[in-house]
């Protein structure tokens, strides 16, 4: 036999929206359970829920500052610190304050009249019942904080009040407990800088002491004012001093060397003609000057006199004389110029090593010095960081004082009051019947589809092809009797009419007329499906043979309401002839072969050569021969039929059995080689189930149409019931 070859890729599937819709039509009755519960269960609690009344308190919060700023710096409080605003939330319900609020409105006894039958509480048990009816939350986009308190107190007790007063005791204690906690670690603080300022004054005065015995005992001259950090002694003075007497006179010294030189320099190499020209320019000479004028003057003369009088003329030699007096005298004073400077440069010289010799001096009696000082100079280092110190702790100790006297209301400021609620904030039944809606509807929602989830039956066209990888070759309704009965006409009719049309198209050969049905389990409705398929067939006008080879529990005669006492098993136990055991029905062109009554010696009977050569034999004398057969899951029956017959037809009942039985159902008849040519989905709900409304649904509507069409085209005559125009007229064929 040949396999009907099925397609190996799987059938990829998107769901669509009416695929959710459909789960809702389909699951509308658990969802609808599930919505009232929670609905009714949300309504009754919100009448049985105690009322609830709310006050809320906002205060600004801010750090640790003044109002002002204070001494020495300013302050900033323009960072946004999410972490300050959480850490305050804490600090609010926290035991430190919330313990004085139960002290203060005296809690105990109040709500022990109210929850403790008149005892007084505990504060831990107070503090807990207080902390569950506070709620602190931020003011959203700001640094505000709201405390909002409940009370759940009787009418009488004012709930109302006692939520207001208790809200702002609370802001009130907070506030006080921060500047409280300010000014305690301010006073702290002070104390403590005033015990280390005693601390420090005690060493300043001892390192004074000992920086004066210090310099008693060195002999020390130090002119630095007293703190000064750097060596201030005599001796450095001295070496600078001497040092810069001797740098002066080295230049002094090297100035007057110089011009000398360059003056006998000049002489020598140029005569006294250059020199006189140029020693005035060097040196300032008062008497020099005025000898080289009277020199130019009597030389001016002389030629003048030379020129008019003649050289013997009694003028001209007196003028004469004096030029050369003149000269003479000049020549005596440049001399004695250049001599006293020469004396100059010689007392300068010896005036330089003098110096020199007092600096290399100096030099060492002050290295000598500063190292015999290093003891004074190490106290007077310690003094002087003592005294650092002690004046910063001193200028700490003034700031500190000024900013603990500074008003600090600002860390802390109740911007609105708590007052009293006008309507209680809960049970709110309008938002609680809402929210149950909404949540009943979720729930339900959910709970059908994941009870979908769990579901894995076949659903959809789409689940048998994706996991049988197969083709659906029917889809048949729910409420299906026999065709016989409701006639050819009936709704149901036409979806068996698509069923033989797809069977007839999908065989593979044109000889292939045997066919039978199988199932993974009971109850899916095979027998109904082989029984009306084999009705479609004969109403056509072929040749059909119904044959019930469910030998464990036959039910074909009942549709037929026939006898069962002879069958198939006689036939094949040789008991009777084929003639004897098939019977024909109302429909000429069907006939019908009961099972029989199956000896318990003779269950294996199917997997026999008689019946191998019933199959042949009935193949010959008929178009079709349908054969019923038990559940595949649970005999071996029809695992032997599908290999003998040369169609098998796989019925699944819609939303029964799990895919995996029907995988397995499909699998055991390719195992045995029987050709599968396809799946019928049975017993779908139409009317439900929009999906297959397109199947199925149009025959529906077209036919009860007609059902409904006027009595009066019948002429008048009283139509009979349906039931007794299908009366079965069965008899023996032969």
């Amino acid at each position: 036999m040949e396999t009907a070859k099925t397609n190996s890729n799987p059938v990829e599937t998107k769901l669509h929206f009416l695929d959710y819709w459909r789960i809702i039509r389909i699951r509308k009755t658990v969802i609808l359970a599930v919505f009232l519960l929670v609905v009714l269960t949300t309504t009754a609690v919100t009448f049985i829920l105690p009322e609830s009344w709310s006050s809320t308190v906002r205060i600004a919060v801010e750090k640790d500052v003044s109002d002002i700023n204070p001494i020495g710096f300013t302050q900033n409080n323009s960072a946004y610190d999410p972490f300050f605003i959480r850490t305050e939330f804490e600090k609010i319900r926290s035991r430190k304050v919330l313990y004085k609020v139960i002290e203060n409105l005296r809690l105990n006894e109040r709500w022990g009249e109210r929850y403790n039958n008149n005892i007084p509480l505990k504060t831990p048990e107070t503090f807990d019942i207080l902390h569950g009816k506070i709620d602190v939350r931020e003011t959203r986009n700001t640094s505000l904080i709201e405390i909002r308190v409940y009370s759940d107190a009787k009418e009488k007790d004012n709930p109302a009040q006692e939520a207001a007063k208790i809200a702002n005791e609370i802001a009130n204690v907070y506030r006080d407990t921060r500047l409280e906690l300010k000014q305690e670690m301010s006073r702290k603080g002070i104390k403590v800088l005033k015990q280390e300022l005693e601390q420090n004054d005690e060493k300043v005065k001892a390192a004074e002491i000992a920086v004066d015995q210090l310099r008693k005992e060195y002999k020390i001259s130090d002119i630095q004012p007293e703190g000064a950090y750097a060596y201030s002694t005599l001796e450095p003075q001295t070496v600078r001093s001497l040092e810069e007497q001797r740098i002066r006179v080295e230049a002094d010294y090297s100035g007057l060397a110089g011009l000398l030189n360059g003056l006998l320099k000049l002489r020598e190499e140029h005569g006294d003609s250059e020199l006189r020209k140029s020693i005035l320019t060097a040196i300032n000479d008062e008497l020099l000057s005025k000898l080289m004028t009277d020199l130019s003057t009597t030389e001016a003369n002389l030629a003048k006199l030379n020129a008019g009088l003649g050289p013997r003329n009694p003028e001209f030699i007196a003028m004469a004389a004096m030029q050369a007096n003149l000269d003479t005298n000049i020549n005596q004073r440049i001399n004695g110029i250049l001599g006293g400077l020469k004396l100059k440069v010689d007392a300068f010289k010896l005036n330089l090593d003098t110096l020199a010799s007092a600096v290399d001096h100096a030099r060492t009696n002050d290295a000598f010095m500063t190292e015999q000082y290093r003891p004074y100079f190490k106290a007077k280092r310690k003094l002087d960081d003592l005294q650092k110190l002690r004046d910063a702790v001193h200028l700490r100790i003034l700031q500190e004082t000024v900013d603990a006297a500074l008003p600090k209301t600002s860390i802390v400021e109740i911007t609105d009051n708590a007052e009293p609620g006008r309507r209680p904030v809960s049970p709110n039944f309008k938002l609680n019947i809402a929210l149950g809606i909404i949540v009943g509807l979720i729930v339900g929602i959910g709970l059908a589809f994941f009870i979908e989830y769990l579901d894995t039956s076949v659903k959809t066209i789409d689940d048998v092809e994706r996991a049988l990888q197969a083709p659906v070759l029917g889809v048949i309704p729910q409420n299906v009797s026999s065709l016989i009965l409701e006639g050819p006409e009936s709704p149901h009719a036409e979806a068996y009419r698509v069923l033989r049309t797809n069977v007839l198209f999908s065989r593979k050969r044109e000889d292939a007329n045997s066919l039978t049905v199988v199932s993974g389990g009971a109850g899916e409705g095979k027998s109904t499906t082989i029984f009306n398929l084999a009705v479609v067939f004969a109403q056509n006008g072929q040749r059909a043979l119904l044959v019930d080879s469910d030998l464990r529990r036959p039910s074909l005669h009942k549709l037929l309401n026939v006898s069962n006492s002879v069958g198939l098993t006689n036939y094949l136990l040789r008991q009777n002839t084929l003639e004897e055991v098939i019977q024909t029905t109302s429909i000429p062109t069907l006939d019908f072969l009961p099972s029989g009554k199956l000896p318990s010696s003779s269950l294996g009977i199917l997997n026999s050569t008689q019946m191998k050569d019933f199959i042949k034999e009935a193949k010959r004398r008929y178009d079709f021969v349908f054969f019923d057969s038990p559940p595949i899951m649970g005999v071996s029956d029809a695992s032997i039929l599908a290999s003998e017959v040369d169609l098998s037809v796989l019925v699944i009942q819609y939303r029964k059995y799990p895919q995996a039985m029907t995988i397995r159902a499909k699998q055991m008849v390719e195992k045995v080689g029987g050709a599968m040519l396809g799946v019928v989905l049975n017993n779908i709900n139409i009317s439900q189930d929009s999906y297959y409304y397109y199947y199925s649904g149009y025959y529906y509507d077209y036919y009860a149409k007609r059902e409904e069409e006027p009595a009066a085209k019948n002429n008048g005559e009283k139509k009979k019931p349906a039931g007794e125009r299908a009366q079965l007229d069965l008899k023996q064929k032969y």
